[in-house]
């Protein structure tokens, strides 16, 4: 074994700390910049909440023809909702209601539903 030292990243997460404060800090900030360039989303305005508590999306809304489901079977969807749950798992709690609604889709997810995970 060697020491290399205080440890700034672990599984792609930047770490921070503040040892006086007893302070640690970890950001995926850089994972987060390639998700959102790889969905072709790096020129979305951020918002500050993903979705309220009482959003709920409709079963209805799957694909009702051959033609939508062809469609939706281009969509990146369940990469996308996969991204978002590494995401939610290492560093960001705050999605679990989110990614929690939309992965209810993941066999048969619709238009409406990939406006979700955007």
């Amino acid at each position: 074994m060697k020491d290399s030292g205080e440890a700034k990243k672990i599984l792609g997460m930047k770490i921070s700390r503040d040892r006086s404060k007893n302070k640690l800090w970890l950001s995926q900030e850089n994972y987060v910049l390639k998700m959102l360039e790889r969905f072709n989303m790096d020129e979305a305005k951020p918002i500050t909440t993903s979705l309220a508590g009482h959003f709920r999306l409709p079963s209805n809304q799957c694909p009702n023809s051959q033609e939508e489901e062809d469609k939706m079977c281009r969509v990146l969807y369940a990469s996308a909702v996969g991204s978002l749950i590494y995401a939610m798992v290492c560093t960001k709690p705050d999605l679990a209601h989110a990614v929690s609604t939309i992965s209810q889709f993941m066999s048969n997810q619709g238009r409406q539903y990939w406006e979700a995970v955007i």
